[in-house]
């Protein structure tokens, strides 16, 4: 996010780069869309092609044949754990990563920057 200028007016403050931050905020928000769009997109997809595969493969038993094999749970589990993933990437980021997470880290950088000029 960019540093907002900000001036004194007869001693009350003024922001002055309101529509640069709404844009950027803006641009955020669209990108943050086409990665949930993307994410259920690609749920869909898993559902409906997981969907198509236990049918064929309901059909193609045997008499008598038991379904539970590992061959038959082989795409969606290997898929599941490629969904999983796109999900942590879209959703997870937010819980290891978070708003007191960049704080912290912000804070800690200042820090450090202000003891390694003054050393």
């Amino acid at each position: 996010m960019r540093k907002t200028d900000v001036k004194t007016n007869g001693g009350n403050w003024v922001m002055e780069d309101h529509k640069e931050n709404f844009e950027e905020r803006y641009a955020d928000a669209q990108k943050r869309i086409r990665r949930l769009k993307g994410f259920y997109s690609h749920l869909g997809a898993y559902i409906t092609v997981n969907i198509l595969i236990v049918f064929l493969n309901i059909n193609n038993l045997e008499p008598g044949e038991s379904y539970f094999k590992f061959e038959n749970f082989f795409t969606a589990f290997f898929w599941g754990l490629g969904l999983l993933a796109h999900g942590v990437s879209v959703f997870g980021h937010h819980l290891v990563f978070g708003k007191k997470w960049e704080e912290r880290k912000i804070r800690e950088f200042m820090e450090q920057e202000k003891q390694d000029r003054w050393e």
